[in-house]
């Protein structure tokens, strides 16, 4: 058995397709056939079942599965420690990171792209939960984005910034004159919001039903850039943290006034497991950027 194979199988339980599997991994589809047939051949087994239209797990697949991802793990791992003991900070750096998070990380991209130009980075915005089962199954090396709402036992959470929920306005709107704004003071204005399921959304959501607050709402969707092009435009108002719009130019960021608006940022990272050195130097440079306002926590 060949860790090579295992990967083979572990990609097209992944995928469920050869076509898309071969792809991925760039070799052709002949080739992948033949690898997971010697596979099954020595194990003696057969471990998918295959017909013209679909692939599934047989029962001797589905238990072979989670011992192949362990195994192509500590494969894996042993490569980067090899790595980082040579000091060649080479190899895959792989970062979730929430929509929010955009305006924080452009500044070290650039800085460790430049720095390290031998470590290939990459980047997965999605929401907040997928980024979590990502990160579970080890397919991110961290995840940067807010504090959960939702406990996860086998995730480290460390803060990196403080941050705030703030109504974002155009600089004409009468609410970016303030200094801050109560929930109620919401309810005359036409509002844009991002989608559920968003961090921000899941927070205002929680907010306005402790408080018994409705808006009226014009607007959902889950692209933050163009939320913020659609507030620059109108007289339209969306709640956002405050780190989305750093840099922005037309828009004003004033903070919600109510207990407990707090929304930490932070660096996820699975308990008990090894760190890179990419990642902890890429850490380090997050802490530095001008983009966050206070240093990391020493737990690197």
């Amino acid at each position: 058995m060949e860790i090579r194979q295992l990967r083979y199988f572990a990609k097209v339980a992944e995928t469920l397709n050869f076509s898309d599997a071969a792809k991925a991994l760039y070799i052709t589809q002949s080739t992948l056939s033949q690898q997971i047939k010697q596979l099954e051949q020595e194990l003696n087994a057969p471990l998918l079942l295959r017909n013209s239209h679909s692939v599934s797990l047989t029962e001797v697949g589905e238990e072979l599965l989670p011992y192949a991802l362990r195994t192509l793990h500590a494969a894996d791992l042993c490569v980067d420690r090899i790595h980082d003991l040579q000091q060649l900070l080479t190899g895959t750096l792989n970062i979730g990171v929430t929509y929010t998070f955009s305006p924080i990380l452009a500044e070290t991209l650039l800085v460790f792209m430049k720095r390290y130009p031998h470590v290939r980075l990459n980047i997965y915005y999605k929401p907040m939960e997928e980024l979590m089962e990502l990160l579970s199954n080890r397919k991110v090396d961290f995840v940067l984005a807010f504090k959960s709402s939702v406990c996860h036992d086998e995730i480290e959470s460390h803060i990196l910034f403080d941050n705030h929920l703030a109504v974002i306005a155009g600089d004409s709107h009468p609410l970016a004159k303030k200094d801050k704004v109560k929930l109620g003071e919401l309810e005359p204005y036409d509002i844009a919001l991002p989608s559920k399921g968003l961090q921000a959304r899941n927070a205002l959501d929680k907010a306005l039903s402790k408080y018994m607050t409705k808006l009226r709402v014009r607007l959902e969707l889950n692209e933050v850039n163009i939320l913020l092009k659609l507030v620059k435009q109108s007289q339209l108002v969306t709640v956002l943290a405050e780190a989305t719009i750093r840099n922005e130019q037309g828009i004003k960021a004033v903070p919600l006034d109510f207990p407990e608006n707090e929304m930490a940022g932070c660096v996820h990272v699975l308990r008990n497991t090894y760190r890179k050195h990419s990642m902890q130097e890429f850490i380090r440079l997050l802490s530095e950027a001008n983009a966050v306002k206070e240093r990391i926590h020493d737990w690197l």
